[in-house]
């Protein structure tokens, strides 16, 4: 008897939660398909390869930044990028070559799956993104991450929060959708940020 009275309990309470953590909120899944992510793979772990890593994305993003800069829709950037992958791996390799590295690069633009990811307070879900994804020679080192469109790939620098927020609801987001990957600390957002999750994997 006792049992089944916990039992229900937690039933309920789950389903309360559930309600609660759904209720405000629509379309999350704009958040997997308003992004393209930048992923940079170093050739190895070593200090010389991991700073070349920095390197190339240095150039990388000086190339894409203004590239996307007029970009309103994600389908509009992963057109331009598909456009000028060659132009992106000529200037990664010319960067290595500036550094004395003979490295090959390869870049390419595709769905990638990302694990829970946060970037100067902006937390993004695990899932199926679309990456452009940039590999250093044997590409066996330690990564770098970022949202490249919107623009939050800065380098070192950090945008602001409003900066931020204007990005993402220029390409779409709704400010109930922003604050899912930015207030995933507090309990209600946390727990729709999990449901997000769950419900992507069935999708997927």
């Amino acid at each position: 008897m006792q049992q089944a009275r916990i039992l229900t309990f937690t039933l309920v309470l789950f389903s309360l939660l559930l309600f609660i953590g759904l209720m405000p909120v629509h379309g999350e899944e704009e958040i997997y398909e308003s992004v393209v992510r930048l992923h940079v793979l170093a050739n190895s772990d070593g200090e010389e390869d991991q700073a070349l890593k920095l390197e190339v994305r240095d150039a990388v993003l000086a190339y894409t930044t203004p590239l996307l800069a007029e970009c309103r829709e994600r389908d509009e950037a992963e057109a331009l990028l598909l456009e000028h992958l060659d132009g992106i791996r000529e200037v990664a390799e010319a960067r290595l070559r500036e550094r004395g590295a003979e490295n090959a690069v390869e870049v390419t633009l595709g769905k990638e799956k990302y694990p829970e990811r946060s970037y100067d307070g902006i937390c993004f879900p695990s899932g199926e993104y679309l990456s452009l994804q940039v590999k250093i020679g044997e590409a066996e080192g330690k990564n770098w991450w970022c949202c490249l469109f919107p623009a939050l790939c800065l380098g070192n620098a950090a945008v602001s929060d409003e900066e931020a927020e204007g990005a993402f609801i220029e390409v779409g987001l709704t400010p109930p959708q922003y604050k899912i990957i930015t207030e995933t600390e507090r309990p209600v957002y946390r727990i729709r940020f999990k449901i997000l999750e769950i419900l992507r994997g069935i999708w997927e």
